[in-house]
């Protein structure tokens, strides 16, 4: 119990200096491609109204909503009137209902930050997790959700992230599917959450989950997962699909977004995906997920979602938008901790008399951009401090005794070959920025 009470909350995480450093990395790299691509940052409160978020996830997903209970005087009554935000787009479409005629059209905007669901932890799997999303407001052109899919996946590339797969299709597709089979519209959104655990549960288990819990006859269930499942999905949806306008509809959005998207993803990256399903309400048009080998699930995703601001009580405009799990991104960088680990100078202190110098030229390394951090331990010991230099896993290490200042240079030590160059005080800063 003691030690427990020291534990952040199930489901979350402490980041100390080499987290931070890394996830600091994920973050501006991001940024960078999202703003190249011309999208806008964008925050939002950490919560907000219950009202808000309710009924646009879905029934499941709603209940992974984490409230927030009535305070003060109302605290007695145990309900909730605020929520933490469950992800970034639906406060997006708040934002524009609100500020609609205050936004450029289209508005393409960016945010990154932590979102929350009250769900299971696991490997992988957190309650309180970043999110980096990219959103295009007031297009409906196949451009929007090319821009959107392109954006995600170099972003990916400049992460390091370069093995991964963008799975494709559109909720059209599937509730075009839905109709051909005979599923009741009442019943369709169910159907299609159960059919979203394609990827995560056995083909058999989601077949008894649409007989016993959405109602659907056996072989009904059993069609369905059979074409979505099948070797050759991609030709049994194409042919099922021939007798529905709703679903030839949703494969030529299909088809238009391979084209657009196809050349800069990379041809052999980007593939019609008749299981994909995205289980969010919302979804109105093409959807994505991205996977990567070596880390379950995906990584990354998004989709259109043409209705959700009207939901909200905004204008009627179309949106699209897609996100990226930097828990799972970082998760797949598997060099990254270490190199963010490094400085670039550890700076030794050999004596007391020195100590006004040293500050001085490692002020001049930092004036430089160089990471520099000066020992401020008690031993005058050079091993103990080149040692200490070796764990902070210092490129360079300066040492600055009697004879260097005697003779107004200064000893460089490459920390990594143990090669040793004497450099004069005054051109240290230039010849570490050169090395």
């Amino acid at each position: 119990m003691a030690s427990q009470q020291f534990e952040p909350p199930s489901g979350t995480r402490d980041f100390l200096a080499a987290d931070l450093r890394v996830r600091d990395h994920v973050f501006s790299v991001i940024r960078e491609v999202f703003e190249r691509y011309g999208f806008e940052p964008l925050q939002t409160p950490a919560f907000e109204r219950l009202e808000t978020l309710t009924g646009k996830y879905g029934d499941e997903n709603d209940k992974l909503i984490f409230k927030i209970l009535r305070r003060g005087e109302h605290e007695a009554s145990g309900e909730a009137d605020l929520a933490l935000r469950y992800d970034m787009t639906v406060p997006l479409a708040r934002v524009v209902a609100a500020y609609g005629s205050q936004l450029p059209t289209p508005y393409k905007r960016f945010a990154m930050g932590p979102v929350w669901r009250a769900d299971r932890p696991g490997k992988g799997r957190f309650r309180e997790f970043a999110q980096c999303d990219v959103d295009v407001v007031g297009s409906a052109s196949p451009l929007a959700d090319a821009e959107v899919v392109c954006a995600v996946a170099d972003a990916l590339d400049a992460t390091g992230v370069g093995d991964f797969r963008v799975l494709v299709n559109s909720r059209r597709a599937l509730t075009g599917l839905l109709e051909v089979y005979g599923v009741a519209a009442e019943v369709g959104g169910g159907v299609l959450i159960t059919l979203d655990k394609l990827d995560k549960l056995a083909p058999g288990d989601v077949v008894r989950e649409l007989v016993d819990a959405r109602s659907l006859d056996t072989l009904t269930a059993e069609a369905l997962v059979g074409d979505l499942t099948a070797e050759d999905a991609v030709e049994r949806m194409r042919t099922v699909l021939k007798d529905s306008e709703e679903g030839r509809a949703g494969l030529a959005e299909i088809d238009r977004l391979l084209d657009l998207a196809g050349p800069t993803v990379g041809v052999g990256r980007i593939a019609f995906t008749p299981s994909l399903v995205r289980g969010l309400d919302y979804y109105t048009g093409v959807i994505f997920e991205v996977v990567a080998a070596g880390m379950p699930g995906s990584i990354a995703s998004g989709g259109r979602y043409d209705r959700l601001i009207a939901a909200l009580g905004g204008p009627d405009v179309p949106a699209c938008g897609g996100s990226l799990g930097v828990e799972r991104i970082i998760g797949l960088l598997s060099n990254a901790e270490e190199e963010s680990r490094r400085i670039d100078v550890a700076v030794t202190v050999m004596d007391q008399d020195s100590l006004a110098e040293v500050m001085a030229f490692t002020s001049g390394l930092r004036s430089a951009g160089l990471r520099s951090e000066v020992y401020l331990g008690s031993s005058r010991k050079l091993a103990k401090q080149l040692k200490w230099a070796a764990d902070r896993r210092a490129r360079y290490a300066l040492i600055y005794g009697q004879q260097e200042r005697a003779e107004g240079m200064v000893t460089v030590r490459d920390m990594d070959s143990g090669e040793q160059n004497q450099v004069p005080v005054d051109q240290l800063a230039s010849h570490l920025r050169g090395r």
